[in-house]
Formats: structure tokens, C-alpha cells, sequence
């Protein structure tokens, strides 16, 4: 199986962003260590929780300190910027990290609305075009005519380099048909409601055009997973990251705090129900457990990768379930 990893760069309670970014370094070191596949870097705005505003630009530093580790963004929020800066900046990721860079777009804001405000200048954002958009932006990448007048002003440069994979995210399915026309791959966050369906990955692969990103049609799922030697550590340090999601649902967005603090943190009947009914979106158990629910979930729904999205409050906890779930499936 591929495996993968999906960074946020979360900055825990106590924790200085420097700090997150130092954290975020090490993995990297350590999933090109353990034979991980690619590690990609979520794109949020206005949030003292995560770090990862500008993704491209941790690409360029991550993709500096490693060697064969594919580097990209899971995903850069192409609604914010133009499609032809878009185009020049991974295209110039790809000429310093030639077949290691990874172009990864999704539809949605990454933020609020103050920061979807703000990005945009005050302007009002056109929501509807995110598709057209991306069409564009894999036109200029491949030095072809979008048919739009002002870009086909342009050449968007470095030009004759390989070019970045592309690859298109999504949560509910709306975008598999898109992903599969434009001839790029999709990656689908499992991790966001827990849920999953083959008729989503059947649609994209039926619709697939093969394409200079893309000879073949390509699925990651990604899942949230924490792991340990036993169920009852495992849950001790989910825990935190079960109270975390509990107060996104409730719109409040927190630190993630130390299993020690969460360990008496109060929750009432409806919020206890409430974490265990988001359980399939945050995989909690042994190696073993983890690894063979994995190993099921890509038999029956046949995508070809797992990426790992592993937010312990610890950094040794966080390395580890990594490393767990690598010596399991690697």
C-alpha cells in the first residue's frame, strides 16, 4: 500500500507556531525515512490552531531538506489567488524539485469569512467558477491557450520543465466527475464526516480523460488515525483531538490541548454521543486494528492510497503513530 501524510501544522497549547513549523520539519525527515509516498500541506486562514497559511511555501522548504519525498499542497485554495500566479509558482516548485512536486487544488475557502473577505481585497468572490478556473490554471501550467483573452497575453513561466502532478481535493463527491474530465488526480478527505462511497470514486474513474498530469486515473483517501500499543493509550491520545473537533462542530476553534488536561475536560451526554458517533472520522486503535481497517476500506472501495492525517498533542506521539502504521503497511 501507498501511504501518505497530510500535514496541518498544528499549533498546540503551549506551543509557538516556530515551533509547529520545527515539528512539521521532522516528519518530513522521518516520512522520507519510512518509505512514505508524499506528504502534502493543508492551506487554513485566520486560525491560531494551525500554521499552514501559505502551503507552497512549505513545499519549497520541505522539498529543500529531502530527497525522494514527494512535496506538495493538499491543497493550495484556488479560489483566493490567479491562475496565473498559480501556474508560475508550481511551476517553479517543479523546476527546483523536478518529479517531486505536487499540484493539489481544492474548491473550498480554508478560512472564514473575514479572511475569504480579506484575501479577496474586499472584493466580492465569484464561488461558482472554481472549475473553469482550474482549467485554466492546468492550460497555462502546459504552455497551452485557455481561450480567455487575458491569459492568452501570457506564457507562464520557468517554460520546458516537467511539470507538477495535479491533482483536484473534495469531501462530498461534487468534484470526482470534474477531477476525472480534467484528467487529474482526486483526492478524497474521509477525515471530514467519516464517510465514504464507491460510487464516488466509480464516477471519477468512468470520467477519466488521461492528461499530461495524469496517464491514469489516481484516488488518495485521507484519514485522521491515532495509534498506539494498546485501544486504551490510543483513545487517552485521541482524546484531545476528539475534544478539538467537538468544538469545531460547535463553531469554536481551539488549541488542541495535552491528553493530561483533556483527561477531565467536561463533556455532557450529547457531546460524548457526539464523539463517538464521529469515530469513523477519526480512526482510533492498535497498529494492527488500524492497519487491517485500512487495508479493507481500499480493497472494497478500490482506491490505490492511504494519506495519514495524525494530530497527537505530542510530538513523539505524533512521530509515532506514523512509524506504527508505517512498520504495519510500508
Amino acid at each position: 500500500m501507498k501511504l501518505s501524510i497530510l500535514d496541518q501544522i498544528p499549533v498546540p497549547k503551549g506551543h509557538t507556531a516556530e515551533d509547529a513549523f520545527k515539528r512539521t520539519e521532522q516528519l518530513a525527515l522521518l516520512g522520507e525515512e519510512l518509505g512514505f509516498h508524499r506528504m502534502w500541506l493543508a492551506e487554513h486562514h485566520n486560525s491560531g490552531s494551525l500554521a499552514s497559511s501559505a502551503p507552497e511555501i512549505t513545499a519549497a522548504f520541505l522539498a529543500a531538506k529531502t530527497q525522494r519525498l514527494r512535496i506538495g499542497t493538499g491543497g493550495v485554495m484556488m479560489m483566493h489567488y490567479s491562475p496565473y500566479k498559480l501556474a508560475e509558482v508550481f511551476k517553479t516548485l517543479s523546476a527546483l524539485a523536478p518529479n517531486r512536486i505536487d499540484f493539489g487544488v481544492g474548491r473550498a475557502p480554508g478560512g472564514d469569512h473575514p479572511s475569504i473577505y480579506a484575501l479577496a481585497e474586499g472584493r466580492r468572490q465569484r464561488m461558482t467558477e472554481q472549475y473553469d478556473k482550474l482549467d485554466i490554471i492546468l492550460k497555462l501550467m502546459n504552455e497551452q491557450k485557455s481561450g480567455e483573452y487575458v491569459y492568452d497575453q501570457v506564457i507562464a513561466s520557468p517554460t520546458n520543465i516537467q511539470l507538477p502532478e495535479a491533482w483536484l481535493l473534495g469531501s462530498s463527491g461534487q468534484s470526482a466527475m470534474q477531477a476525472g474530465q480534467l484528467g487529474v488526480g482526486y483526492s478524497y478527505a474521509q477525515f471530514f464526516t467519516g464517510n465514504i462511497s464507491k460510487d464516488i470514486f466509480d464516477t471519477y474513474k468512468s470520467t477519466f480523460t488521461p492528461s499530461y498530469y495524469m496517464e491514469k486515473p489516481h484516488i488518495i483517501v485521507t484519514y485522521a488515525t491515532t495509534v498506539a500499543e494498546t485501544v486504551e493509550e490510543a483513545e487517552y491520545l485521541a482524546k484531545p483531538i476528539d475534544i478539538t473537533r467537538l468544538q469545531l462542530m460547535k463553531g469554536q476553534i481551539i488549541q488542541s490541548m495535552s491528553p493530561e488536561d483533556a483527561k477531565d475536560y467536561p463533556l455532557t451526554e450529547m457531546d460524548k454521543l457526539t464523539i463517538a458517533n464521529n469515530r469513523k472520522a477519526n480512526l482510533v486503535g492498535t497498529p494492527k486494528d488500524i492497519a487491517q481497517y485500512l487495508v479493507a476500506e481500499q480493497e472494497h472501495y478500490g482506491f490505490d492510497e492511504v494519506m495519514l492525517n495524525c494530530n497527537q498533542y505530542a510530538q513523539e506521539s505524533r512521530l509515532n503513530c506514523y512509524k506504527l502504521l508505517a512498520k504495519e503497511l510500508l
